[in-house]
């Protein structure tokens, strides 16, 4: 039995939950004005602050004069800072959130004297596969946290392993976080009570001192406690206090042989809440467009931008990481909290947006009017489908696409617009009224080109980019008034606009770069668009020479790919009741699934030559709620049409599906079912700079049912079938793993229930959560389904879903109309197979940080080439902090980098 004890007083801070972030905060300020009075109070002290600054930061926003204080007790070691920005959910951010989380977080705690190096993660829902490589990385040794360790660790600390080797000695903390919390209910008994935990948990100590971790969540410790545990403290059980950093580092001694590979997500130890993944889709989501917007931006003004935005990209990430905490994008806080996350996450967009269309703005100006700049942010070469509006084609003229080499390319006309865009009679009285329709030039829209002033009419002619050279307002009052006053009586005023059309252009864009083009007629007769392999579709089938669509009777598809592979009624949907809560699914005791549409329809919208598209239209009964008892679903239905759109793109090899549907349904489950040709035992999914394998189970045996659903972030892949994915997405393996199954809706109506069928305990209080049961909200989902017989490796899924995910940027030329399109230009390129880029910046700063900073992941077991292209000299190889460990000389044709398996290797570039 262990002789000594070590007691880490801290709190647990839940940055927003089942109260706002403000309400939280006010909390926070008088939790931590008592830690620095406690700490100031007792020499021996010590505190820390749950491995996140934000927690700090909002708390000096409040009292900025205690800065000083929380510097001195820093400086000290008796406050533990870092090195997180905000304690995350790793699995529902990207790979790039958690490192820019960490280096902000690092950051902060280096302005108030230093980070505390322990990758502190107490209460994420389980933890993916890289951490211990991203931590590695970034320096730090040592891990401690609670949830998803699995059951073959005896002990309180293990070897955990990244997929590429990477090791971080780990404190597993098998009670919690708060486990010293029950040692002192009653102070007079602290000493009778430690000696009973130490015996019953003996064996996992070893000859390590016990770890007692003296907090929980939103309240500081009691002002006593040093003076509790000093009178506790005895030569049977001696007591100290210490940071967790001390403890792992200092007072942790044992040989740690116990090692686990990958991501941890067992339940045998405490309740990992995968529901979370599935609930509040739209914070889902909005986190996907904000950080590939983030991404975007910083891309765009790293490479093509004279600006300095780096103010706005922090902000950005700021918001974007403050809204990664598990209680906040997981969906599992109050309606009102929910709302804030929302609120925050479309703000980052905007401000990253803001800086995106400023650094394109830039070459844009080298553009024609009446061109388009397309722009790659993916460092490769492409030809991308974009949408734009154009000019009409006179009666008998086909429209094309001309590059800035002179090349024409054919377009596929989608739709026209009307050319009458009013049409009115008024009174000469009422012409001034029209008038104050018009500022300076525009009009509905767009720029008045010219008018014609006739006795009793006045006709206006709008165009996009107008041609007949100034136009003044002030003049065309005065002619109104006069021919008003000379002829009394109704007059016809009528607008008209150029006949404009919106055509699918093919584009060829370098990496990383910028393609100018322009739509005008081409000369002699109408001609079919010319495609080497076009997109074709019919009543019930679409092709393009890789894929096969073939809509089935009950309106689920049957698709084929390049190799043969087909994958019969993908799409078949299930919905079926949900009594569960925001953490966790439960099926009522007599659920009744629903699987089988009462009504079909089709509709072909395109027939290619580029794009070719259906709609399928399946009308479902479902029931309305759940029975008062919870355990059955209501008899009452309602008619709930479904909108799938199938889309087949000229030169892709997969499939993109829509789904959309209008919710009036509470307390159920929807999922999307694809078949396998052949059961799978195992899935895969891309995701935080992996892919992770899974079976058909997960390892249970504390109080929640191990339930197989898991996450997917880039792509799911199972047997023949891979899905690319536009967000976070939850999954599982279903009949013996014949079918793989992603949830597009999971309807619930309160945080966590107290009685929960496949969970023993609450997860939180029952607080009702109507928002989340999503009624009178659209339900969308796009994804995309891409057959291969021989898995995701074979049909090059980690590219492919780059391409899905990240459409090419348009903007209109604003030079001057009529002139020259610039030439292409290209930026950095990165080629290699097996080859994923994280993130393209810039970085600020003296000469040594200054450049072009790449990172770049091998997703493969067996490690990856890559060659780096681009306009530079000289190139340094940083850790995940930016600190510079070693320069890398490019050779002529460009920088060659050979990465091991799984391996995120980071360069700066000059």
């Amino acid at each position: 039995m262990q002789k000594s004890a070590v007691f880490v007083p801290h709190f647990h801070w839940d940055r927003e939950w089942y109260e706002p972030f403000q309400v939280f905060r006010h909390r926070l300020v008088a939790a931590l004005d008592t830690v620095l009075e406690t700490a100031e109070a007792n020499p021996d002290f010590r505190f820390t602050v749950d491995g996140q600054m934000a927690a700090v930061e909002d708390y000096l926003q409040m009292r900025p004069e205690n800065r000083d204080r929380v510097t001195a007790l820093v400086a000290g070691g008796r406050l533990a800072i870092g090195p997180w920005l905000i304690l995350l959910d790793e699995f529902l951010c990207s790979g790039e959130t958690i490192v820019r989380n960490l280096q902000m977080g690092w950051a902060a705690a280096a302005d108030l004297g230093g980070s505390m190096p322990i990758g502190y993660l107490p209460d994420m829902f389980g933890h993916i596969a890289q951490m211990p490589q991203i931590l590695a990385r970034a320096g730090i040794e040592h891990a401690a946290l609670w949830r998803g360790v699995p059951g073959s660790v005896p002990g309180h600390a293990f070897r955990w392993r990244a997929p590429d080797g990477s090791e971080v000695r780990t404190e597993f903390l098998f009670d919690g976080y708060d486990n010293g919390l029950d040692l002192l209910l009653v102070p007079d008994q602290i000493g009778r009570a430690l000696g009973e935990y130490a015996q019953m948990t003996a064996e996992r100590w070893g000859g390590d001192p016990l770890l007692a971790m003296a907090g929980t969540d939103h309240n500081a410790p009691d002002p006593q406690l040093a003076a509790w545990l000093r009178r506790a403290s005895s030569d049977e059980h001696g007591i100290t206090i210490a940071t967790l950093d001390e403890y792992i580092r200092g007072h942790a001694r044992d040989e740690v042989t116990a090692a686990v590979t990958g991501e941890l997500r067992s339940h045998v130890r405490g309740n990992i809440l995968p529901g979370v993944i599935s609930v509040r889709l739209g914070l889902k989501q909005r986190m996907a467009v904000a950080e590939r917007t983030v991404d975007h931006a910083e891309r765009m003004n790293a490479q093509w931008s004279t600006r300095d935005d780096a103010p706005f990209l922090s902000l950005a990430w700021h918001k974007i990481i403050e809204s990664t905490a598990h209680d906040s994008v997981v969906g599992s806080g109050t309606d009102e909290t929910c709302e804030q996350v929302d609120a925050r996450l479309a703000e980052a967009a905007q401000t990253a947006r803001a800086v995106r269309d400023a650094a394109l703005a830039e070459p844009a100006a080298l553009v024609p009017g009446d061109g388009y700049l397309a722009a790659n942010p993916l460092p490769v070469p492409r030809t991308a489908l974009v949408e734009v509006d154009a000019l009409a084609a006179p009666e008998g003229t086909a429209l094309v696409a001309t590059a800035a080499d002179g090349s024409k390319h054919p377009v596929q006309l989608v739709s026209k617009a009307p050319t009458v865009l009013s049409d009115e009679r008024v009174d000469a009285s009422d012409l001034e009224r029209v008038l104050r329709r018009i500022h300076r030039r525009e009009l509905f829209g767009r720029l008045i080109d010219h008018y014609e002033l006739t006795p009793g009419s006045l006709v206006f002619h709008l165009a996009e980019v107008p041609t007949s050279g100034p136009f003044d307002l002030l003049i065309l009052r005065r002619k109104i008034a006069e021919a008003a006053a000379a002829h009394p009586g109704e007059w016809r005023v009528l607008t008209l606009e150029e006949a404009r059309a919106t055509v699918l252009v093919p584009v060829d864009v370098p990496a990383s770069g910028l393609a100018g083009f322009r739509v005008e007629p081409a000369s002699g007769t109408v001609a079919q668009p010319q495609v080497d392999a076009p997109a074709t579709a019919t009543d019930r089938a679409l092709s393009n020479g890789l894929v096969e669509v073939a809509v089935a009777a009950d309106g689920t598809l049957d698709v084929t790919g390049a190799d043969g592979t087909v994958l019969r009624g993908v799409g078949r949907l299930v919905d079926g009741g949900d009594r569960g809560d925001s953490y966790n699914y439960a099926p009522p005791a007599a659920d009744v699934l629903v699987s089988e549409p009462v009504e079909v329809a089709v509709e072909l919208l395109e027939s290619g030559p580029l794009r070719s598209r259906t709609r399928v239209t399946r009308v479902y009964e479902w029931p309305a709620a759940l029975s008062t008892d919870r355990d059955r679903r209501s008899g009452r239905t309602l008619p709930t049409p479904v909108e799938t759109v199938v889309e087949v793109r000229a030169g892709e090899p997969f499939v993109r599906v829509s789904t959309s549907l209008l919710n009036g349904s509470a307390d159920h489950r929807l999922r999307l079912h694809v078949p396998l040709p052949e059961p799978a035992e195992v899935s895969a999914s891309a995701g935080q700079f992996a892919v992770t394998e899974r079976g058909l189970t997960a390892e249970g045996g504390w109080g929640e049912y191990p339930i197989p659903t898991f996450p997917a972030s880039a792509f799911v892949s199972a047997g023949a079938a891979n899905v690319l994915l536009d967000h976070t997405t939850e999954y599982e393996l279903v009949g013996g793993g014949c079918e793989l199954a992603l949830t597009l809706l999971r309807a619930i109506g309160s945080i966590s229930v107290n009685i929960h069928p496949l969970r023993d305990e609450p997860a939180a209080s029952e607080i009702p959560a109507p928002g989340a049961q999503e009624l009178g909200e659209r339900i969308e989902h796009r994804f995309a389904v891409l057959p291969s017989a021989n898995g995701w490796r074979a049909a090059g899924a980690v590219a492919l879903a780059d391409d899905f995910r990240n459409d090419v940027l348009l903007v209109r030329g604003t030079g001057p109309t009529g002139g020259d399109l610039p030439p292409t230009a290209a930026g950095l390129r990165v080629d290699g197979a097996d080859i994923a880029v994280s993130s393209i910046r810039r970085l600020a700063g003296d000469a040594r940080r200054s450049g072009i900073e790449v990172r770049l992941v091998a997703m493969s077991d067996t490690g990856a080439s890559a060659r780096v292209t681009g306009a530079f000299t000289e190139a340094t190889t940083v850790d995940l902090l930016g600190r510079p460990l070693s320069a890398v000389v490019p050779a002529a044709d460009g920088l060659e980098l050979v990465l091991g398996p799984w391996e995120i290797r980071t360069i700066v570039v000059r």
